[in-house]
């Protein structure tokens, strides 16, 4: 069904929402973190070995987070309700156990489900007792069924964690500015490092703006530095189209202004940008 108008579409956020909701996305993000994420971590850190003995270790097999429960006295715990944690100042969590496997001598050891902390859990989330629940069922636990959830409850206080909206890292964005013009822009991230590179045009010509560099730098002049000498080989590299090369042109009539033809003539020195030149 096609939507020919904004008042046509306005329509259609009620049901959206009473499928979706508002904080669906605070939700499956908590569930794949405990159900996905989490045993991710636990295996890229899975083993630890003594440097004191090499044949010693501690594997980890498995990570689970459990049900809310709230310990009453000497390892007796039972389950509790997010109302019960309201009311008594208690944080609404769960434990976190892991399978291991250690050696003791020459033996090789398993230990199943054991504890090494707890986790906030948050409402209306996989592992919350509220989930699935009938509406009756929600006022036994003294619970409103219009709560959509999506926070937790730490020391009897409800707490949300914001989203923060972030670019994907890695992957190269091209949009138009306000004026029109089109620009590219990427932010490249390591374990070591993270920098920003961006793709610009003023005054009809193409620059590089990176986080490291002091002034933008003439694109032509940029692939002349990376190897790509003649400009029959830059307008392959980015199109032969005609409107491609005759954005591009200016570009390389700047580098061809600055005597820059060869990689070794390139000159990125403390001088400022401005100054790009050839080598003496």
């Amino acid at each position: 069904m096609q939507m020919n108008n904004f008042t046509e579409k306005w329509k259609l956020l009620p049901a959206f929402l009473k499928v979706k909701g508002l904080v669906k996305q605070h939700i499956d993000s908590f569930n794949y973190f405990i159900n996905v994420e989490i045993k991710k971590i636990m295996k890229a850190n899975e083993k630890i070995t003594s440097d004191a003995d090499p044949m010693w270790y501690l594997k980890y097999l498995n990570i689970y987070v459990g049900m809310p429960d709230v310990e009453e006295s000497f390892n007796v715990t039972r389950p509790v309700s997010p109302h019960e944690c309201r009311l008594r100042d208690m944080t609404y969590s769960a434990p976190i156990t892991v399978d291991i496997e250690y050696t003791r001598g020459s033996q090789r050891i398993i230990r199943n489900a054991l504890p090494i902390g707890r986790m906030p859990i948050m409402l209306r989330s996989s592992n919350c007792v509220l989930t699935g629940k009938t509406p009756v069922e929600f006022s036994k636990l003294n619970e409103c069924p219009l709560d959509p959830g999506g926070y937790f409850i730490v020391k009897g206080q409800e707490k949300v964690i914001l989203i923060q909206e972030q670019l994907s890292k890695n992957r190269i964005i091209v949009e138009q500015d306000r004026k029109g013009a089109v620009g590219a822009s990427v932010t490249s991230s390591t374990h070591e490092k993270k920098s920003r590179t961006n793709m610009i045009v003023k005054q009809g010509r193409f620059y590089l703006r990176h986080n490291t560099l002091s002034e933008d730098a003439p694109i032509a002049i940029i692939f002349k530095a990376m190897g790509v000498e003649s400009d029959q080989e830059i307008v392959q590299m980015i199109g032969t189209e005609e409107h491609v090369m005759a954005a591009f042109a200016p570009s390389l009539e700047e580098c061809q202004k600055a005597q820059i033809f060869t990689q070794t003539q390139v000159r990125c020195d403390a001088a400022p940008m401005g100054n790009w030149g050839y080598a003496s």
